[in-house]
């Protein structure tokens, strides 16, 4: 039986996954909203109709998604909700496997599919939304996709076969959105795609990055551009020089390298070899000596031996990244490194995950206790416990480093900037007060 407080006009939207996924499921509730639905993102209140965004990027994600559909599922069965649809990645890429297996939800749609949903629910696509975003992150910072899908042929990677092929949205859309999320409120804008270099090819027929972020320097109210997910092959390297020129472009740079050992790079099809990464990453600490650059590594490729592992260790001892993230490779079907054997072992690839991020929480400590008795610009997120949290212009919500301030000697607003004094360093965090 129906449970009597449900609204039949009551959305709940859950996003798992990355970033991207959270700005179409921001998309979606913007839509649904000018459609007279009432909609929630991630509540615990009750609702009659959920929508699941699912992510399809690696097994963990997966497995995440196929058991939060089967959760709603259940509670579906008993009763709870009266309909359950679900989008996004895992829905793109296995919907005729998930429609056979989990016959509970009323319908699947891709990445690609919003009209369709919106349809399944009688409301109308609105093109006067577009551009337009309520949003689900603080009301100070806020993701801008900049493009869609990827034209990379990565072996690994199944992106390309959930989001298709690199679509860049137009420079005036973007700055358009970017103006409306500045009148939210919003000071801080991260600029995200599946590969954020390749901007504008399609549609300008020659990297437009720089005059993308020359263009969003423009908008008022605007204080930090960030930029996420770059592909190392072929930097454009004048994206250094705008960052180094234009104050409101943040000195970081999200840029996932993969792997260091050319034999590996080559399997991996990354287009660039270990020489060419080093005079990449010794150009941008010259061109922006502040430069913080996050990476990502993925241990545990088909073929990787140790001798080729060790080399990506000794790559990161010496680079010695601001910030280092680590993946376990996760065989992907359709993909071409499916055709290799899976050959290191769950226990490797956990082991060799665990040895790249020991060597990296020492260099993180010795960069964060060379900040002690420097003062830098913080933006507050949030007050959690006794400490106000911030970040730097080195770190990226969720991701990155923090820095706590206790809130019994000091105030500041959350959404606010303040000037910080560091006191104290530890691997992940740093601890100060506002400098009057």
């Amino acid at each position: 039986m129906k449970t009597k407080t449900l609204k039949s006009n009551k959305v709940n939207v859950i996003t798992l996954g990355c970033s991207k996924n959270l700005v179409d499921s921001e998309n979606i509730i913007t839509q649904l909203k000018g459609n007279d639905y009432e909609v929630s993102h991630e509540s615990n209140e009750p609702a009659e109709i959920i929508i699941v965004n699912t992510c399809g990027f690696i097994d963990l994600a997966k497995e995440e998604s196929v058991n939060t559909i089967l959760k709603y599922a259940e509670i579906k069965s008993e009763g709870g909700i009266e309909k359950l649809y679900v989008t996004g990645c895992l829905s793109e890429r296995y919907k005729n496997n998930l429609e056979e297996e989990i016959p509970e939800v009323d319908a699947f749609f891709g990445t690609m599919e919003l009209p369709g949903l919106l349809a399944k629910l009688n409301a109308d696509y609105k093109h006067e939304l577009v551009g337009e975003r309520i949003l689900t992150t603080p009301q100070h910072f806020a993701y801008l996709k900049i493009s869609e899908g990827c034209n990379r042929t990565c072996s690994f990677c199944a992106i390309p076969l959930m989001r298709g092929k690199h679509i860049s949205q137009p420079i005036e859309a973007l700055v358009k959105e970017a103006k409306n999320l500045a009148r939210m409120g919003v000071k801080e804008i991260m600029l995200i795609a599946q590969e954020l270099t390749y901007y504008g090819l399609d549609i300008y027929k020659k990297r437009a990055l720089v005059e993308l972020l020359d263009a969003l320097c423009e908008v008022d109210g605007i204080e930090w551009i960030r930029l996420h997910y770059a592909y190392p092959s072929k930097f454009p390297k004048e994206i250094f020089e705008v960052m180094a020129r234009q104050p409101k472009v943040c000195n970081y740079l999200d840029i996932p390298l993969q792997h260091a050992s050319d034999t590996v790079l080559e399997r991996m099809r990354r287009q660039i070899t270990q020489q060419e990464t080093r005079e990449l990453i010794a150009y941008a600490r010259e061109v922006v000596p502040e430069i913080t650059i996050r990476t990502t590594m993925l241990v545990g490729f088909p073929g990787e031996t140790e001798e080729e592992f060790v080399e990506l260790l000794d790559f990161i001892k010496d680079m010695k990244f601001e910030r280092v993230g680590v993946f376990q490779y996760s065989h992907e079907e359709d993909t071409s490194a499916f055709e290799m054997e899976d050959d290191v072992s769950p226990e490797e690839k956990a082991e060799r995950a665990n040895r790249v991020m020991e060597i990296q929480q020492s260099i993180s400590y010795d960069k964060n206790e060379a900040k002690v008795g420097k003062i830098l610009k913080v933006l507050f997120d949030r007050k959690e416990g006794e400490y106000f949290v911030g970040r730097t212009e080195g770190d990226s919500p969720e991701v990155d480093n923090e820095v706590l301030v206790d809130a019994k000697e000091n105030f500041v607003r959350v959404g606010d900037f303040a000037m910080v004094e560091i006191t104290e360093a530890r691997e992940y965090d740093l601890f100060g007060k506002v400098h009057k």
